[in-house]
């Protein structure tokens, strides 16, 4: 991902990492921190489940009150009979950007999808079509044998990949398979992204594991209080298709499974506590070791608008 700095381009703060470690909270105190300046904060939502609407307890997606009376955009915005893309969510946050930009404000991307970010900021792949049978032959593979086939079609892409990666495994085979190139080839020519547009200001918040989990498992029974069952009941009651990205999102399936007796309500909620780490956990990884190494990060027990947006305050003018 981008990192060049220029004061001379647009600033655009970034307040990544992964779920519940106070990424909503810090961009918040930094718009305030801004305007008190005498410059307005827009922050723009950079995570994949906050985007639907139909998701606004199993997201966390901030209330009236946790706004703070700071303008949020991009949340809730995409119905959950769609399926927000990352190149999607990107053209509409670059519009964002650009909105907050021409009204001299600083758009703050706050989020904790690293797909997202990596699309708006160094652009996207121009990789073709999957012709469809050979989708429909890589799809129908067993993981062991489209991981024994990766590891000879693209032994670069099965050293990265974990071995249970079933999406991943099978969309980089399946593009070596139908285009001749493997997908880090075509990703060498991303097109589109704005990082060499803007002026990049980046905050990675990397708290400890174990005061993130307990921060994961309290926030998860406490969604189930706040009406996240009522929540699931509206989502299951438009019958929707169960592929979707909201129906397989963080909660719905362990709340269906309670709904439908399939789960005890302790049960539900032990499983969603599960999830809900497991999903922190590859989020941490993520920003862990895929930013650039120049971009700063912190365990988000100081007061990081302060130590870590000097820079965008001195070049806010």
């Amino acid at each position: 991902m981008s990192t060049k700095t220029s004061p001379c381009e647009k600033p655009v703060a970034l307040i990544a990492g992964p779920t519940a470690s106070g990424k909503s909270d810090l961009a918040v105190r930094l718009a305030q921190r801004l305007e008190r300046g005498g410059r307005r904060g827009v922050i723009v939502n950079a995570d994949s489940q906050q985007v639907y609407r139909d998701l606004r307890i199993l997201s966390a997606r901030p209330t009236e009150e946790e706004m703070g009376g700071i303008e949020h955009r991009l949340f809730g915005t995409w119905d959950g009979a769609e399926i927000c893309s990352a190149a999607e969510w990107a053209d509409v946050a670059k519009q964002a950007i650009a909105e907050a930009h021409a009204d001299n404000a600083v758009p703050i991307l706050c989020g904790g999808t690293g797909l997202y970010l990596r699309t708006l900021l160094d652009g996207i792949a121009p990789v073709p079509e999957i012709a469809p049978g050979i989708r429909e032959a890589v799809r129908s593979l067993a993981q062991t044998e489209a991981r024994v086939a990766l590891e000879t079609e693209d032994p670069e892409a099965a050293s990265r990949l974990a071995p249970a990666d079933v999406t991943r495994t099978a969309r980089a085979l399946e593009v070596v398979r139908s285009t001749g190139r493997t997908l880090s080839e075509w990703q060498k020519d991303r097109s589109g992204g704005i990082g060499q547009d803007v002026t990049l200001h980046p905050l990675v918040l990397l708290p400890d594991r174990e005061w993130l989990f307990a921060r994961c498992d309290l926030r998860f029974e406490r969604m189930l209080d706040a009406g996240a069952i009522e929540e699931v009941e509206a989502l299951l009651a438009r019958n929707l298709d169960p592929g979707l990205p909201v129906m397989r999102a963080i909660g719905v399936p362990e709340i269906a499974a309670l709904l439908q007796g399939e789960l005890s309500r302790a049960q539900a909620i032990a499983a969603g506590q599960t999830a809900t780490r497991r999903y922190a956990k590859r989020q941490y990884t993520w920003f862990r070791n895929q930013p650039p190494e120049n971009w700063p990060s912190t365990d988000n027990k100081n007061d990081a608008e302060c130590d870590f947006f000097v820079s965008l305050f001195q070049n806010d003018g």
